[in-house]
């Protein structure tokens, strides 16, 4: 491992500072199988270095976000080629042969380098000036021809050490140049004083050359040598001088015969998608080389198999670099993803560090003096947690901890921290608008181009266009918003302290915000009716931006009505607020579900949609307690006050508190908003529960669709043991909730279907059961696939012996966490239906007085008066439920019931 120098001089302590290198085996692996099949194209019998029309497989691109450890890498692998014993054992040995002789070149492209074009080229002859020995006088004379026409009385010499060349042979390369210059020289018999300048031995040797005189034999098979030492000597000219250093290198003798590997880093920093004089020149190095080999790290991928880049570069298009086009669309540049195939099969985005690797990364960062790691693992867990698994951060993290150990020891709370030299780092490549872009979509969970240029207030899409092809953003193409930012860059850009001269300040962020819950609500409200996953998309990012930056409700309030309307409930909740104050106003408090201060109409919705959401999977008490907390805040509009009102009047008829639920029906009952019908549907229900059949009966007549008749009529028939007129009610019902395009009621009147059907026809409850559950697949109804689950008991009364028992145990541990007691009740009903067909008397009593308990001085007494209907058995205490034919023709229809089951088990044991 190298040193790491910042750590080292960072305390007076000798720590151990090593620059870790976590493992890279995919990088490797690609890098190892390219080369591989490089070198048995290059070896192969019709390759020719001269043939400029086929197409280049001669290169691998890693690209990837700032800090990613794309340099890392491509130090790594330089090491790993050069000498066979730096490479990490994890690698494991390449499949190349092992008579491979491989020239590992590394040039580094980035601004801070200063490295120019003649740089480059210059770098890869004098890394075969060293390897080679000798002149390669076919490049040779054309350089020093170039040489003395550019740089006139500049030694060639003097500019590399200069550049910090001279060690890689820059002593030697200017003795080879003149050698070279010099053998040509004698070989054309050229007058010694003529023989030292390189313009009259170049334009002898264009004479010989076109002769085809013997003394030219030696360079004759360079078929372009002539043209190239014919041109003007310019910059222009010397980028097609590689084309000559390729051949050279194919006619090298056995001996000295190699095949280099240029390893070209930050290429980020060549250009950009106006300028690209620079890619073009180093485009064409890659080209007119195919027999080396290029790994490429930088934050882009090449977009060289573009053909929409036709006269900005000089070969593009996916006939030219079949490996760098995308296997979806040649036509089309795909944005950065992690998914194989978006960039072609030779171009890689280096990916995040996992949990593991982060770990092994900072155990291996710092060290004591016994190579034990120095940062504890409680502060590591913590460092890996914030760093989404950026290596930049973590290195930024470990710098940290040396820094406060100076004076203190660390404690993992130093680290709940963001780093403001990750914003610098993030935006240095970035345009002015992309910049914008960026911040912009920073507020933004996901997102789309006319979404990224709506939020960031632009006329034009361009810069988000570009902004999507960058590393630091990621692709799900099957997504409802195809894009999303890395989630550390994005955390970063909000809660950093950004140092950056063009920084927004609070107003712009607030700014931002406002634009981007606008142009979600036009998404919304634009979109085709019924899109459903685009209402809970827009929803879930609409909520948590108004209530971090204390917006309006505007579209939120109608989107929230639609979101109530299907009855499906996916989750909303958008996570605690992240964001500091100085970006957000006074943005509300954060903290667990149900705790967050309510100080905004948009805290409260958030609280509200999030509750009723919640109600699916938590106890109908919390639901309860929570909107009660919106309800006495008092910051919804009166029509969204009815809806807290209206579901917390559910949650507490589901707890049997029948009094508070009626209150609150009658609340909403008596105004004029959506719910009003949904209430007096509560009312019917409430007077159900009571017993009062009657009552029920005639108000559930005028309830219509809107109060969901036919359901209401249904749940009064069934219980009645009218089981065929309550099926004939929960089709309709179901038909019309079809009709009206409302999912979850549509699986809710499935589910009540098979459940009466699994009292009069097991077989047809079967098919009634799985239309169900393919109607409830996709939805959150937590109390609609309870009934499901009591259905199925019923349907399997009498069988099943203790088997039966013990899923009617489980499914009741369920449904006391729901705390539904309906489903409680129901299902307790459902056990003694069971044991009233076996005629056990013993286990009758038991149920019977179980369900006794669930049920006197409170909602569903009645059910005990069923219980005794099933079995014939007289009752004592009835409860005081008014039924509509009188309590004989009830008894009467769930005895026949019982004894109907009892006939089919008998037939089917025949």
């Amino acid at each position: 491992m190298a040193r790491d120098l910042r750590a080292l001089f960072g305390s007076n302590e000798r720590l151990g500072a090593q620059e870790a290198f976590t493992n890279r085996q995919a990088q490797w692996s690609a890098v190892a199988a390219a080369l591989t099949e490089h070198l048995a194209h290059v070896s192969a019998a019709g390759f020719d270095v001269q043939d400029l029309e086929a197409p280049r497989r001669n290169v691998i691109v890693f690209h990837g976000v700032g800090g990613i450890g794309k340099t890392t890498l491509s130090r790594k692998v330089e090491s790993a080629i050069a000498d066979a014993g730096r490479r990490p054992a994890q690698w494991g040995a390449p499949s190349w042969p092992d008579s491979a002789r491989l020239l590992p070149v590394r040039i580094d492209l980035a601004r801070s380098a200063g490295t120019d074009f003649e740089q480059l080229v210059l770098t890869l002859r004098l890394a075969l000036a060293r390897h080679v020995g000798r002149g390669l006088p076919a490049f040779d004379i054309a350089l020093r021809r170039y040489w003395d026409a550019v740089h006139p009385g500049e030694p060639l010499e003097e500019y590399l050490r200069r550049r910090g060349l001279a060690a890689m042979a820059g002593e030697a390369l200017p003795g080879q140049i003149k050698d070279a210059v010099g053998e040509a020289a004698q070989q054309l018999a050229l007058p010694g004083v003529v023989a030292s300048a390189a313009g009259q031995v170049a334009a002898a040797l264009v004479t010989a050359l076109r002769q085809r005189h013997e003394k030219a034999r030696a360079l004759a098979g360079c078929a372009r040598l002539a043209d190239l030492l014919e041109a003007e000597p310019d910059l222009e000219t010397f980028s097609f001088y590689p084309h000559l250093l390729a051949w050279e290198i194919a006619r090298l003798p056995a001996k000295k015969a190699a095949v280099p590997v240029v390893l070209l880093d930050g290429f980020e920093d060549t250009g950009d998608r106006t300028h690209r004089d620079l890619e073009r020149l180093v485009q064409r190095v890659v080209w007119l080389m195919p027999n080396a080999f290029f790994v490429i790290t930088g934050r882009s991928r090449l977009q060289w198999a573009d053909p929409a880049l036709q006269g900005q570069l000089d070969y593009t298009g996916p006939t030219a670099w079949p490996d760098l086009a995308p296997a979806s669309s040649p036509l089309v540049p795909a944005a950065r993803t992690g998914t194989a195939g978006q960039a072609g099969p030779r171009q890689l985005l280096i990916g995040d560090f996992s949990g593991e690797d982060c770990e092994d990364y900072l155990a291996h960062r710092l060290t004591t003096d016994d190579d034990q790691p120095l940062i504890p693992a409680d502060i590591r867990t913590v460092i890996a947690r914030r760093s989404h698994g950026l290596p930049l951060y973590l290195d930024l993290a470990a710098l940290r901890f040396v820094e406060i150990r100076r004076t203190r020891a660390p404690i993992a709370d130093d680290f709940e921290a963001d780093f403001s030299a990750l914003v610098a780092r993030t935006l240095q490549d970035l345009t002015a608008d992309e910049r914008h872009v960026l911040r912009a979509t920073a507020l933004l969970d996901a997102f789309d181009v006319p979404l990224a240029t709506a939020a960031a207030g632009m006329s034009h899409d361009a810069p988000a266009l570009r902004l999507v092809e960058r590393p630091l953003v990621y692709e799900d193409p099957a997504a409802l918003w195809p894009y999303h930012l890395h989630a550390l860059v994005r955390s970063t850009l909000r809660g950093a302290d950004d140092r950056t001269d063009d920084r927004w300040s609070e107003q712009d962020w607030q700014r931002a915000a406002d634009r981007a819950h606008t142009a979600l609500g036009h998404q919304w409200t634009t979109a085709s009716a019924g899109d459903r996953t685009l209402l809970v998309g827009c929803l879930r990012q609409g909520l948590r931006l108004a209530r971090d930056h204390r917006l309006g409700l505007g579209w939120l309030a109608d989107a929230a009505w639609a979101y109530v309307a299907d009855s499906i409930w996916e989750p909303l909740a958008p996570p605690a607020p992240d964001i500091p104050a100085t970006q957000a106003g006074q943005a509300a408090a954060g903290g667990p579900a149900g705790t967050a201060a309510l100080d905004t109409p948009a805290d409260a919705l958030v609280e509200t949609l999030s509750a009723l959401a919640a109600r699916q999977r938590e106890h109908r008490t919390h639901t309860a307690d929570r909107l009660t907390r919106v309800i006495d805040s008092r910051l919804l509009p009166e029509d969204l006050t009815d809806m807290a009102l209206y579901y917390r009047a559910k949650a507490h008829r589901d707890l049997g508190r029948g009094a508070a639920s009626r209150h609150g029906m009658q609340q909403v009952a008596a105004g004029t908003t959506r719910l009003a019908p949904a209430a007096r549907r509560g009312l019917v229900h409430l007077a159900r529960l009571d017993g009062d059949f009657p009552t029920a009966h005639q108000a559930a007549q005028t309830l219509g669709w809107a109060g969901r008749q036919h359901r209401v009529l249904g749940d009064l028939a069934w219980i009645h043991a009218q089981m065929d007129q309550a099926a004939a009610h929960y089709q309709a019902a179901r038909a019309d909730a079809e009709q009206h395009a409302v999912a979850g009621e549509t699986a809710t009147s499935q589910a009540q279907l098979a459940f009466v059907r699994a009292f009069t026809d097991p077989e047809a409850a079967d098919d009634d059961l799985d239309l169900a559950t393919q109607l409830l697949a996709g939805l959150d109804l937590r109390a609609t696939t309870l009934t499901t689950r009591i259905a199925a008991l019923v349907r399997d009364a009498g069988t099943g012996g203790e088997e039966f028992l013990e899923r009617a145990a489980v499914l009741d541990a369920q449904v006391r966490a729901s705390g539904v007691r309906a489903a409680r009740t129901t299902l307790a009903l459902a056990v003694c239906f069971h044991h009233a067909v076996l005629n056990d008397d013993n286990a009758l009593d038991t149920a019977i007085r179980d369900l006794d308990q669930l049920t006197r001085d409170r909602d569903h007494a009645y059910y005990t008066d069923i219980a005794h209907f099933m079995a014939g058995r007289p009752l004592q205490h009835p409860s005081p439920a008014q039924w509509l034919d009188g309590p004989d023709a009830v008894r009467g229809r769930w005895r026949t019931l019982v004894i109907a089951r009892q006939d089919r088990l008998r037939s089917a044991d025949r």
